[in-house]
């Protein structure tokens, strides 16, 4: 058998498979908060290439940046009865102001410091920036508001999987205000969109964009959007969401303005996000058995330069031509931007080193010794593809932008052929049941549908879950049909997955 550079493979255990990427990696790491996470170095570059990229996209889309408080009095949340029973069982409460001695040694909240109100760490903001927006708006004419927030937030989770499902965790969320139900639908569609847009050209991984069913929504939304994702296992994963609130948290939080014709209305918002589990879907869906595989467009390095010699004299010729060869290479241009090159002149083996970055999922790999230096070569090779080979300098410098392009697309080819391998239409329940039955390799069912009971009981009993109802048709006729589940008419498919 291949000997791999991760163990368990993913055929394996892929539950662990993930957990010793992530640590092979060199993404993050456990941290001594139960369910919290140190992100590394290198999983931080990714998340800040995940930043840049959509924070580009939001300004181009006329969004504004901005900041609001990690605590949220309780009445706010209170004041929107669904939104807050959606994450009352979540939150992480405030209760005291100082810490005093506690006469054994230790510390203890001071009973005289206990808040007159308690404080919610933000499990998310709809609440405190819909106060907020309520003191920006008066008029017609302060509408649109088009903000977005980069920050964390805390949910207490009773099972954590790093980047996946962490107690606190990194995101954006974008708050909108408008004057009508269109305005902010159209809102919450665009958004949609981008998020989809930056998966796949991106992050090389294929999405769905679908409405959420009513019993899937965001607590308090009218309607609920997700881009879904399905991973190597088969499993989905959703991978951003937008929502349209409606007027719900407009009444609650009172955003109201005055109207062209002079009326007292209610805004319409909407508000939408991604997060650091982003990070945990570009793994499962590209990485392999040897660690980590990076899209070039989000690769914190394209390529990266191992210089090999065995004496003095040998290094600094070797150096010298790496360095120049970096430099070179650095002249280069992809994506409209110059290509990340990084020279690794680390005094350790040669063999240790190569495989660091292997598991890193670094593009280009390109190893430089005494005799590439003298024949004016290099040694290259890819992250997947074919096996490492000898190339002259200028043809490397000169194709080094339509290589990695060529794994960019490789790579969302691959991802998008294993979804449509694993996605079928099914219309009755027993091949249903028998798709998602102990054993089975499980995937993505396009089925019709009613909302209901009957589906919720067969669902749970299967551990699946509707992932959204696509807003285009992938698989199957896009009529209507029967339900599953009941046998009454259905007007649309919707997914089905065993989800993260």
């Amino acid at each position: 058998m291949a000997k791999t550079a991760v163990s368990p493979t993913r055929a394996e255990n892929y539950p662990e498979w993930y957990q010793q990427v992530v640590k092979a990696a060199d993404l993050a790491e456990n941290s001594d908060v139960r369910g919290c996470m140190v992100i590394k170095p290198w999983g931080y570059a990714i998340w800040e290439g995940i930043q840049r990229g959509l924070d580009t996209r939001f300004k181009e889309t006329g969004h504004e940046n901005a900041y609001f408080p990690l605590f949220i009095p309780m009445s706010f949340l209170e004041k929107e009865a669904e939104h807050v029973e959606g994450f009352a069982k979540e939150c992480a409460v405030v209760t005291h102001h100082r810490l005093e001695p506690d006469g054994k040694g230790g510390l203890q909240p001071a009973p005289s410091a206990k808040l007159e109100e308690p404080l919610i760490v933000r499990p998310t903001s709809e609440t405190i920036i819909g106060a907020t927006f309520a003191r920006w708006v008066q008029s017609y004419r302060d509408l649109p508001i088009l903000i977005n927030q980069w920050a964390n937030v805390v949910r207490w989770e009773l099972r954590t999987r790093m980047f996946l499902r962490t107690t606190e965790f990194l995101w954006q969320e974008g708050h909108t205000v408008h004057a009508t139900s269109d305005e902010a639908v159209e809102e919450t569609r665009k958004m949609l969109d981008v998020y989809a847009e930056f998966a796949e050209n991106v992050m090389a991984m294929p999405v769905i964009k679908g409405e959420k069913t009513a019993g899937e929504r965001f607590p308090g939304a009218v309607a609920t959007y997700s881009i879904e994702a399905m991973m190597q296992d088969r499993k989905a994963l959703q991978a951003g969401t937008s929502h349209f609130l409606g007027q719900n948290f407009a009444k609650a939080q009172e955003i109201k303005f005055q109207s062209q014709a002079g009326e007292l209305e209610f805004a319409w918002t909407t508000s939408w996000g991604v997060s650091t589990r982003l990070v945990g879907g570009l793994i499962m869906s590209h990485a392999d058995d040897d660690g980590l595989v990076c899209p070039p467009r989000l690769a914190p390095a394209h390529v990266v330069i191992l210089p090999i010699y065995k004496s003095d004299e040998e290094r600094a010729t070797v150096l010298a031509y790496c360095e120049s060869l970096k430099a070179e290479l650095a002249t280069q241009s992809y994506e409209g931007e110059a290509i990340r090159v990084k020279l690794d002149d680390r005094d350790i083996r040669g063999g240790d080193k190569k495989w660091q970055w292997v598991k890193r999922g670094v593009p280009i790999r390109v190893e430089i010794g005494p005799r590439d230096v003298a024949g004016g070569g290099a040694f290259v090779g890819t992250r997947i593809g074919e096996k490492p080979q000898g190339m002259d300098r200028a043809k490397l410098v000169a194709e080094a932008p339509a290589m990695l392009a060529q794994l960019q697309q490789q790579m969302f080819d691959r991802a998008k052929q294993a979804r449509d391998d694993a996605s079928v239409v099914i219309d009755s329940l027993a091949e249903f049941e028998a798709f998602f039955a102990d054993g089975q390799p499980g995937g993505l069912v396009y089925a019709h549908f009613t909302d209901g009971p009957d589906m919720e009981a067969k669902c749970k009993e299967l551990k699946v879950t509707p992932r959204c109802i696509p807003l285009e048709p992938l698989l199957g006729d896009d009529g209507p049909g029967k339900c599953l589940f009941t046998g009454a008419k259905s007007e649309r498919r919707a997914v089905f997955a065993r989800a993260y």
